[in-house]
């Protein structure tokens, strides 16, 4: 197991210490989980291995003679480390939720925002796990296809999340039910909903979901959650951000689930709220470096792509979002960025901050910055973005809508408390 060290002075009731903290990246999860949960009951169900690692890595040395603390002193300077974050858990938390497939934390920045405590989170990429780290101060779990990771999560959390991955399934000839998905993220997903039997399961994934393998994916998942694990599930529903307070064209199926046992048999999804946004809300209030301004050459080379296919009848190409416009949907590729250029008359200085064919173009074109892209999927400005920017986009554009998944899961929220 790939192991990393550092070396920091740390303070303890008035007294300096020299740390050494050794740590297997699959161990930094474990323990963050478990001073998260330190005050509740859900701490028991990662203690023992989270005191045997900072047992085993972390060393407290007196800057006079070696002196090893007890680990209860350890986890106390780490909780520190825990809690000192942009979002950290709600004080008064109501209900408790696990985060799956996570991300960046779209869903936990939601939920949190409804007074929700996060109990299990897992996401494999490991800067999108650098990015919730600093601003939820905990690690990820990785591959959640992994018996040892599903092991670690709890019992009696209410709400799953999960914007899972879309995949086929082989399900010729098959009633396509819960084995035939074997060997996709969803069994994973459908393994854990079943040992774990939540009050309430959210799933997000792209629109394309609705006709995927002609329709038989969404058709094996429904089937799935209703049929084989008992959930009362309603049709699903296309969600667009546009609609719950951002400027992005984004739509996205939403599939919300209830344990047969609760007695619920209708739901009610989000209305759009009537109150339009445009990019101008958003947009960069100061001068943007002219890094992220177009050169000459892919400016030239953009128009030209633009213009073989208007010749032929296709709409392809470059898009530029005027300010008062919204934006199209953020994905990744270099596409995502090419779709939503802006124009931005306010660069004084055209210096090349990058290596470029041509110069800086002068028609003010440029691409949006991550910033921006974290605004268009209601990410608050005290978000960090620790990546350098070829990741933050990758990340932003993977990203749920954070307003358009709150709406639902306050739907969802009420509805349980009812029951």
């Amino acid at each position: 197991m790939k192991m990393k060290e550092k070396l920091s002075i740390n303070e303890f009731d008035g007294k300096k210490f020299k740390v050494r903290v050794v740590e297997p990246d699959y161990n930094k999860a474990v323990v963050t989980h478990y001073l998260h949960n330190i005050d509740n009951g859900v701490a028991k169900h990662y203690e023992e291995d989270a005191k045997k690692y900072v047992e085993e890595f972390v060393t407290y040395k007196n800057e006079e003679e070696d002196l090893k603390l007890v680990s209860d002193i350890a986890l106390q300077q780490l909780l520190f480390e825990v809690e000192d974050v942009p979002f950290p858990t709600p004080e008064n938390y109501s209900f408790k939720f696990i985060d799956l497939f996570a991300g960046i934390g779209g869903f936990r920045l939601a939920l949190q925002n409804l007074g929700g405590k996060c109990v299990f989170t897992s996401e494999w990429d490991a800067n999108a796990q650098k990015t919730y780290h600093a601003n939820f101060g905990e690690v990820p779990f990785g591959d959640i296809t992994k018996e040892q990771t599903k092991q670690y999560i709890p019992d009696g959390f209410d709400v799953l999340c999960a914007g899972f991955p879309c995949q086929a399934f082989s399900i010729a000839g098959k009633r396509g039910g819960f084995e035939d998905t074997r060997g996709t993220l969803f069994f994973d997903v459908a393994e854990i909903i079943k040992r774990k039997r939540p009050k309430a399961i959210f799933l997000e994934n792209v629109k394309g979901l609705r006709n995927h393998n002609g329709g038989k994916t969404l058709a094996t998942i429904l089937n799935v959650l209703r049929n084989d694990l008992g959930y009362f599930v309603p049709e699903p529903e296309i969600i667009n951000a546009k609609d719950h307070g951002v400027p992005q064209n984004r739509e996205r199926i939403y599939i919300v689930g209830f344990r047969g046992d609760l007695g619920i048999s209708e739901f009610n999804y989000p209305k759009p709220t009537g109150k339009k946004v445009s990019f101008s809300k958003i947009k960069e209030k100061k001068e943007v470096t002219s890094k992220y301004y177009l050169s000459t050459q892919y400016l030239k080379t953009l128009k030209e792509h633009k213009a073989r296919h208007a010749s032929k009848g296709n709409g392809f190409g470059y898009e530029i979002i005027p300010d008062t416009g919204i934006a199209n949907a953020i994905v990744v590729g270099g596409m995502g960025r090419e779709r939503n250029l802006v124009y931005d008359d306010r660069l004084t200085d055209f210096t090349p901050t990058t290596h470029i064919k041509g110069e800086v173009n002068r028609e003010g074109i440029r691409k949006m910055t991550p910033r921006e892209w974290a605004r268009l999927q209601g990410f608050p400005d005290n978000y960090i973005i620790p990546v350098a920017d070829a990741s933050a986009y990758k990340q932003f554009g993977n990203s749920v809508a954070v307003p358009a998944i709150q709406a639902t899961a306050e739907k969802i929220l009420n509805l349980l408390k009812t029951k």
